[in-house]
This record gives C-alpha cells, sequence and structure tokens, in this order.
C-alpha cells in the first residue's frame, strides 16, 4: 500500500495484519490506536520496528548498544517510563511510541526516516 505522511515522502508498507492476541504487537496495536493512528501508521510501525529488533524485547545491537523493541540508544532511557524496561513490551512500545511521536509525529514518518538515513 503506498502511504504518505504529510511532506514525507511517500512510502510502499505492506498492511500489517491484526495482531494475535498476548503478543507485543497486539500491545503496540492498542496503544497507537487509542492515539488514533490508522492501519497505515501501525503497518509502518511493523515494518520499523521489525526491522530494528524482530520485536524482540532483549534485542541488543552490540555496535551501537541499543536495546529492546524499538532499539533505544541507551536502552536505559526507557527507564522513565518503567523500572521494568529490560523485560516489558509494553513499556518498552510506550517509550518507543512516545519517541517516534516527539521526534517524528508518526510511524510513517519514522520509518521513512529509518528508509533515508537507517537509523530513526
Amino acid at each position: 500500500k503506498l502511504v504518505t505522511d504529510g511532506n514525507k515522502t511517500a512510502l510502499f508498507v505492506d498492511l500489517a495484519a491484526k495482531p494475535d492476541p498476548g503478543t507485543a504487537k497486539a500491545i503496540a496495536y492498542d496503544f497507537v490506536t487509542k492515539l488514533g493512528w490508522n492501519q497505515a501508521q501501525y503497518s509502518c510501525l511493523v515494518s520499523l520496528w521489525t526491522r530494528e529488533s524482530q520485536w524482540k524485547v532483549n534485542a541488543y545491537n552490540s555496535s551501537s548498544g541499543a536495546y529492546g523493541i524499538p532499539q533505544a540508544l541507551p536502552g536505559i532511557k526507557m527507564a522513565t517510563v518503567g523500572a521494568d524496561w529490560q523485560t516489558n513490551p509494553e513499556t518498552q512500545i510506550r517509550w518507543g511510541v512516545n519517541y517516534i511521536v516527539r521526534r517524528y509525529v508518526t510511524a510513517c514518518g519514522a520509518l521513512a526516516h529509518s528508509d533515508e538515513f537507517r537509523w530513526y
């Protein structure tokens, strides 16, 4: 699907399926739909974090030190959302989505930046 995000470059993103209950993707889906994001924005988030961490709560980049589902650098930044940041996907997702909103406004904005610069 072709997705546009304001003045950002148009992106082709596979629409993500509704996630299985109890998964990290389901936590993210519930969180972002409450923010008012549509299916396209959720799909951009799925694409971005699949690339970054494969949605693994303990994903660690030994080159940069980035950690978790959103690949926070350093990972301890996520402690602002919860002390369980190293193991709780909900804590990581809340931090990661809030970071995206502050810096890029939308998940598609973050994905467009990542596509261009290989980081977000």
